[in-house]
């Protein structure tokens, strides 16, 4: 039985991703921030599937300490990863997280990453396998800057920041990884009618709903790709590929900057305390 963990896996495109691995037989632990949210989620996946092997851990992406206990206890009791799916995530929120980081950057690039990190070894013991990360096309409307890399900026600006980091994490990954067996592969899931919004003010959200119910698709639609990703054979022959519509995409340059892609990697290293 293949083991899956979905980070993000309670609702969305994450939740109707655990659904259809588990009905494929997988074993499936979904990780999320709020327990009560994770459990009934957990019953909800069961009941579709019809498969009991769906079990929830807490991870609060936007705590490294989080992370870091998350793995622990994953790692204690799971012997295989076959994929890792790094679904979770926010929207551009304002603010920042309890250690110091921009919001938006610390969970949607560097929970991620040390999630991905402290997994690696297990990830490598069960190859072939696969890291599967959800970015977002609106990557090309961002600029990295390592000199504001956890500088606050508009919600916006921040989102598609992340999401720029996140397909440079994917393509170093791969680099990095070549020949163990283990693939990493990032995507857009499309526009996805969800409550993503929640965070901004009434007028925004009702002009949001508005023009998502009109332009958006559905939950179920959006997990194709990231399914596509964690379960196809034709993704192994794009390792550090992006794919859209279950297909291989391009990439802006700054996407391809092998460089940037280096520099981030070492950059993040040093801001999640695994550098040696």
């Amino acid at each position: 039985m293949k083991s899956v963990a979905v980070a993000g896996g309670n609702s969305g495109i994450g939740k109707e991703t655990a659904v259809h691995l588990a009905r494929r037989g997988a074993r499936v632990i979904i990780a999320c921030r709020d327990p009560v949210r994770a459990e009934a989620a957990v019953t909800d996946i069961r009941r579709r599937s019809l498969s009991l092997a769906v079990h929830h851990r807490q991870l609060d992406l936007a705590s490294l300490a989080s992370v870091r206990h998350f793995c622990r206890c994953f790692l204690e009791a799971e012997k295989r990863l076959d994929v890792l799916i790094n679904n979770a995530g926010t929207p551009g929120r304002l603010g920042w997280t309890s250690d110091g980081f921009q919001i938006c950057f610390g969970t949607n690039h560097l929970g991620p990453f040390l999630l991905t990190n402290l997994l690696l070894d297990r990830l490598r013991e069960s190859a072939p396998s696969r890291v599967v990360t959800v970015s977002s096309d609106t990557y090309t409307f961002a600029k990295l800057d390592f000199s504001r890399l956890n500088a606050e900026g508009n919600r916006f600006a921040n989102y598609s920041r992340s999401k720029l980091a996140n397909i440079l994490f994917t393509r170093e990954l791969a680099r990095r990884l070549e020949g163990t067996g283990v693939t990493a592969h990032s995507l857009h899931p499309g526009y996805i009618f969800t409550n993503w919004a929640s965070h901004y003010s009434l007028g925004v959200r009702l002009v949001c709903y508005l023009f998502m119910s009109l332009f958006f698709i559905s939950s179920e639609l959006g997990s194709q790709t990231t399914i596509h990703c964690a379960t196809s054979d034709q993704v192994l022959a794009h390792n550090g590929g992006y794919f859209s519509n279950c297909q291989p995409a391009k990439l802006s340059a700054q996407a391809l900057d092998e460089r940037a892609a280096k520099k981030l990697w070492d950059t993040s290293e040093q801001l999640v305390g695994l550098s040696h």
